[in-house]
C-alpha cells in the first residue's frame, strides 16, 4: 500500500505507482479530467501484465452499474498467479448512490485496487464515503489550472521533453488554448513533432505556424497594447481584426480582457501593493515577473476606471448576444469597447 500522505497530489500518486506502491482505493475527482485520466490509465496499463488483464482487470461505467455491483467486483479475489485485481470505475458521477462503496471502504480487500473516477465535480467531502476512502486509500482532487498557472505548466511540460520555450510563446499558447489540459497537451505534442532534432526550441514563429496564433496581430498583442495604453497599436490591431476575423474576434477578446481587469481590481486591494513580493503573494502569482502587466495597468488605469471597464465589458458581452442590440456588428462592438477603455 502507498505511504499515507496528508494530501495526495498527482506527482505523489504517480511516484508511488511507478515504485509499485499501490493503495487498495483511489478516489479521483474534480473538474480537470486530464490528471484523473493519467492516473487511471497508468494503473490500467501498468499494474497487471497484458496476459493477466483479461482475468483480473474490470472497467465499468457509473451510468451502467451500481455501487453494490462495484463493491462485489472489488471483493473478488485475483485469479492466480496475479497478485492484484484491478477494478476501474469511469464516469463515477453517474452512480445514483455511493452507500455500498462506503461499506466496502470500511474493510477493503487488500488484493484489489479499486479506482473511482469522478469527473466534472467532486464528492461532498463532508460525506462519510470520502473520509472512509481516505482512511484506507487515497483521495485526489484534480483542480482546473488557473490562467496564471498555464505558462509555467507549459514550460515544465516541454522541459520534461527536453524542449525550450520563450515567455512570449508560452503566453501565446496559454491564452489561445486556455485551461483545457487535454487539448493543451495535444497542441504541445503537435508543436514538438514539428521541431528539428538540432533545434528543440519553441518560438513565436513556430506557434504561429503550428497552432495558428499570429505572433504580431492577435488578442494577446491587443491585450498588451491596452495594458500599456498604446492607442495607435490597439486601433491598428482592431482594424486588422475587422479584415481578418480568424486572427481575433470579440468573443476571444472579452474573457481575456475581463480576466485582466478583474485581477487588476484585486491588485488595488492588496495591503502592500507597492511591494512586488507582497503584491505577487496577494495575487497568488508564482513569481514577481507575473505582476509586470498589473504594474503597467495601475499606472494607466485608476481603480474607478477599472470598475467602469468591467461594467462596459459586461455590457458589450450582453450586446454581442443580442440583448438590447439588433444592428450593431461585433466589429463595431469591439471598436466601442476599445475606445471606451483607452479614453
Amino acid at each position: 500500500m502507498a505511504d499515507k500522505k496528508t494530501q495526495a497530489t498527482f506527482d505523489s500518486i504517480m511516484r508511488d505507482l511507478k515504485a509499485k506502491k499501490y493503495a487498495p482505493v483511489y478516489v479521483l475527482m474534480g473538474d480537470e479530467s486530464y490528471y484523473i485520466d493519467k492516473i487511471s490509465d497508468y494503473i490500467a496499463e501498468n499494474v497487471l501484465d497484458s496476459d493477466d488483464r483479461d482475468f483480473n482487470q474490470t472497467i465499468v461505467f457509473g451510468a451502467d452499474t451500481t455501487a453494490a455491483q462495484i463493491a462485489d467486483l472489488a471483493r473478488g479475489y485475483p485469479v492466480m498467479p496475479s497478485q492484484y485485481r484491478v477494478v476501474i470505475v469511469k464516469e463515477a458521477q453517474g452512480l445514483r448512490s455511493l452507500d455500498a462503496l462506503e461499506r466496502y471502504f470500511e474493510k477493503p480487500l487488500m488484493s484489489t485496487i479499486l479506482v473511482i473516477c469522478y469527473k466534472n465535480g467532486t464528492i461532498d467531502k463532508r460525506k462519510k464515503v470520502v473520509g472512509k476512502a481516505e482512511a484506507v486509500g487515497l483521495v485526489f482532487e484534480s483542480k482546473k489550472k488557473r490562467d496564471y498557472e498555464l505558462p509555467s505548466f507549459i514550460e515544465s511540460y516541454l522541459k520534461s521533453k527536453h524542449v525550450a520555450i520563450d515567455p512570449k510563446s508560452c503566453s501565446m499558447i496559454a491564452e489561445h488554448i486556455g485551461a483545457d489540459l487535454s487539448r493543451l497537451i495535444s497542441e504541445l505534442d503537435k508543436v514538438m513533432i514539428s521541431l528539428p532534432d538540432d533545434n528543440r526550441r519553441v518560438t513565436p514563429e513556430i506557434v504561429e505556424r503550428e497552432i495558428g496564433v499570429s505572433k504580431d496581430f492577435n488578442v494577446f498583442e491587443l491585450k498588451t497594447a491596452i495594458i500599456e495604453k498604446d492607442v495607435y497599436k490597439a486601433n491598428q490591431i482592431v482594424k486588422y481584426f475587422d479584415n481578418n476575423p480568424k486572427a481575433g474576434s470579440l468573443f476571444s477578446c472579452l474573457p481575456l480582457l475581463y480576466s485582466f481587469f478583474q485581477n487588476l481590481l484585486v491588485a488595488y486591494y492588496a495591503p502592500d501593493r507597492n511591494n512586488d513580493n507582497s503584491l505577487a503573494a496577494y495575487m497568488e502569482l508564482k513569481s514577481v515577473w507575473g505582476i509586470k502587466d498589473y504594474r503597467a495597468g495601475m499606472r494607466n488605469y485608476t481603480a474607478m476606471k477599472t470598475l467602469m471597464i468591467l461594467s462596459k465589458i459586461r455590457e458589450i458581452d450582453a450586446k454581442s448576444k443580442g440583448l438590447d442590440n439588433q444592428n450593431t456588428s461585433n466589429g463595431d462592438l469591439m471598436n466601442e469597447l476599445v475606445f471606451f477603455i483607452l479614453h
